[in-house]
């Protein structure tokens, strides 16, 4: 498992080489802001009135259920920065209701989180427009250094949280809860005096954090986040916008929150290797990395960076890794074209290494690879895995450590220093 320490809402590898990419994606299932919202409802967080619809043929029904005379239409794709993307339109007829429907489904939308090729808009979120007077940041995620669930607040809410706590830390304020007893009604108060927040909004915010913490505990959530949680012109608190990723580990026993799953928004490599109990997350270089135990997938990551490459992919095939698993990990890895050389780098302590090496030959054989190939076995049976390998006369080159190993990839991929 990948063991990120959290700031804000970025995860930083101990020694700052890992790309966030990676860290990002710690076995999370991430929920579309309207079906967060619903959870919301579900455990007494106030949302705005608003209904999702995924074609323009439903808006009297939508207008009925929600009514209004002027509506926020909201993309639902799993990024932020949708607004600056064009992913958020305010309207104030029911005819430019329905042009913005029309126009965001069935589009992709572009945000700086979602890279060139943007997410597909499959539906939309319709609100009722809300009267803000001010906006606030309310974040609570299970923080792994302190082994416990921590609250963030801060009345710079809207903005990007990050850019906040890394120009004015003060402005970040943190409660954690004991998890012994769980949250206490002194630390909702703590938060709500430091958010200016006075007389019933206090009580508002403290039974707002109470679900909060109970929707986190209840559906095994990693992550809770409003931003903004706004103060509206009559003094009430309302979510917003709402974010919850679901800890991917926990969704064996959670089947409704499974079902919420949209394998749209995902990488369709990443999709089909966690069908096949791989853990892949795509990046944006050419060295493919296949590697057994998260911890060894990235310091290889590293060295293949501290030589001078980029890696294509964090693909751990995990401490159980059969010849069948690497096989498709191979497969999965070759469907991305910008791969232009593969480090394979196995240390054998629960697995044989000779069973991977076969592997590695049946899936070289069954996909027809035709970029270099650099193997590095270490542990049980290592010495038969390579023998395997060099027998098989195919082009595949072996190394004897991770730094050799590192040296040639980057090297077979045209990437060395000069």
């Amino acid at each position: 498992m990948i063991r990120p320490y959290y700031v804000g809402r970025k995860y930083h590898s101990m020694n700052g080489l890992i790309p966030g990419d990676v860290l990002r994606h710690t076995h999370a299932m991430h929920l579309h802001e309207y079906q967060a919202k619903q959870l919301f409802a579900e455990f007494g967080i106030p949302v705005p009135v608003g209904q999702m619809t995924d074609n323009v043929k439903s808006l009297s029904g939508v207008l009925a259920a929600i009514g209004g005379d002027a509506w926020v239409v909201k993309a639902q794709v799993h990024a932020g920065g949708r607004g600056k993307g064009g992913g958020v339109r305010v309207v104030n007829d029911a005819d430019a209701l329905a042009a913005a429907i029309d126009e965001l489904i069935g589009s992709r939308l572009v945000t700086k989180q979602t890279g060139a090729e943007g997410l597909p808009v499959n539906s939309v979120l319709v609100e009722q427009t809300v009267d803000i007077a001010r906006e606030i940041y309310l974040g609570m995620l299970v923080d792994r250094t302190r082994e416990r669930v921590t609250l963030m607040v801060s009345k710079s809410g809207g903005m990007d949280i990050e850019e906040v706590a890394a120009s004015d830390p003060q402005a970040i304020i943190t409660e954690t809860v004991n998890p012994a007893v769980g949250l206490q009604g002194y630390q909702c108060r703590n938060l709500a005096f430091a958010l200016d927040l006075a007389g019933s909004q206090v009580g508002a915010l403290a039974k707002l954090l109470g679900g909060a913490y109970r929707l986190l505990l209840d559906c095994d959530a990693s992550l809770l986040e409003i931003n903004p949680l706004v103060v509206t012109g009559a003094g009430e608190l309302l979510a917003l916008d709402a974010k919850v990723d679901i800890d991917d580990n926990a969704l064996f026993r959670r089947p409704q929150l499974a079902a919420l799953r949209d394998a749209s928004q995902e990488d369709e490599r990443e999709h089909i290797a966690q069908q096949h109990g791989l853990n892949y997350i795509r990046l944006h270089g050419n060295i493919a990395c296949m590697v057994n135990g998260a911890g060894l997938a990235m310091a290889t990551m590293d060295l293949i960076q501290l030589h001078g490459g980029t890696p294509a992919n964090f693909l751990d095939v995990g401490g159980g890794a059969t010849a069948e698993r690497v096989a498709e990990a191979f497969k999965i890895i070759l469907s991305d074209p910008q791969v232009e050389a593969i480090l394979v780098n196995i240390f054998g302590g629960i697995v044989r290494c000779d069973l991977i090496a076969q592997g590695i030959l049946q899936a070289i054989e069954e996909v027809a690879v035709k970029v270099p190939v650099v193997v590095r076995l270490e542990g049980t049976n290592a010495e038969a895995g390579l023998a395997l390998i060099a027998d098989a006369g195919l082009s595949v080159e072996t190394a004897s450590d991770l730094t050799d190993a590192a040296e040639k990839v980057v090297a077979a991929a045209g990437q060395g220093a000069s």
